[in-house]
């Protein structure tokens, strides 16, 4: 082959990777953009799917057993709603689409913290005839696994690389223990104390437990950052999610403690107290907004649901007063 032959075929065939090259560029580009969207696809249209806020006041356990407690039947109920019937989503990692929620998790968030503060007082007063016997190892156990963090997914790389229990599966396992203690209750061989001492004790450390998220949405309103606020939301559903479990555990609660309730003449006076705390569960704004309190234009959610809070706080109050006399 001459010198010039090669100098041609040297020609068409750079030409032809000219011709190439924005092709390939172009194609590049069409499939990183398909990517992308494909990739924003699965995010938004999984949390659409994921995300649920169960805040259907009439929420109702399946009728336990002649003897059982209403009340742990609805922690029961609660736990499995939200761990099985609905996804546990705190602990998603980057890779699922609920990752990326922050109402729903920090609402199951909510719900659970008051489950694990009636357990406790459950294992602490009502679960034992007096203070100084043994606690139930059924409440015992279920208050331990209801304190675990919620964001706690198979695998903890903050404390090791092995995997570890998830949120959800502690959780499950306090609802088995919750309802064998129900069991137990049942055929005689567990307590559930129905004095007013026991139930005033348990309304004095729920109402203490108010206190503390009305101090949480106190300040953030006193001190609101300068730009977007994108706190308010969070506080919003954790407080809702408390006070909507809250208000299920009473209102069975009031079921279990129907002979005091009756003997301290407290149906009126509780009955107010449910309806504070169910306005403040039903709060659904689509957007939550932290405006000020006084504002003409922007609504405050954070001041409206501190509002319902402190009423049925007052409310608990003057239940706990008369419990006393």
């Amino acid at each position: 082959m001459s010198e010039n032959d090669n100098m041609d075929w040297e020609d068409d065939y750079g030409a032809s990777r000219r011709r190439l090259i924005p092709h390939i560029g172009r194609f590049g580009f069409i499939g990183l953009v398909t990517v992308i969207g494909a990739v924003a696809l699965y995010y938004l249209a999984g949390m659409v799917l994921v995300h649920r806020i169960s805040d259907d006041i009439e929420f109702q356990a399946s009728v336990p057993a002649p003897g059982a407690s209403r009340a742990v039947a609805i922690s029961a109920a609660l736990i499995e709603r939200e761990t099985d019937r609905n996804r546990w989503t705190a602990n998603d990692p980057i890779m699922l689409p609920g990752h990326l929620l922050d109402n729903m998790p920090n609402f199951q968030q909510g719900i659970i913290y008051a489950l694990s503060r009636f357990v406790i007082e459950m294992a602490d007063h009502i679960g034992r005839s007096r203070g100084s016997s043994e606690v139930d190892p059924d409440l015992d156990k279920a208050a331990g696994l209801l304190k675990y963090p919620g964001n706690i997914w198979i695998f903890d790389f903050s404390t090791s690389l092995a995997p570890t229990a998830s949120s959800e599966a502690q959780y499950r396992a306090a609802r088995r223990s919750l309802l064998a203690y129900n069991d137990r209750l049942v055929s005689g061989q567990a307590i559930f104390e129905r004095r007013a001492d026991n139930l005033q004790a348990t309304l004095e450390r729920i109402t203490a437990d108010l206190g503390s998220s009305s101090a949480v949405i106190d300040q953030h309103l006193a001190s609101p950052p300068p730009f977007i606020d994108t706190q308010a939301d969070n506080i919003f559903y954790n407080v809702k999610g408390r006070l909507y479990g809250y208000y299920l555990l009473l209102r069975e609660l009031g079921a279990d403690y129907g002979k005091v309730m009756t003997d301290r003449d407290l149906s009126r006076i509780w009955g107010q107290m449910l309806d504070s705390l169910r306005s403040a569960a039903m709060l659904d704004p689509l957007v939550v907004v932290n405006g000020a309190p006084d504002g003409l234009y922007l609504p405050s959610h954070l001041a409206v649901q501190g509002f319902y809070l402190l009423r049925a706080r007052t409310q608990l109050r003057e239940i706990v007063n008369v419990l006393q006399k």
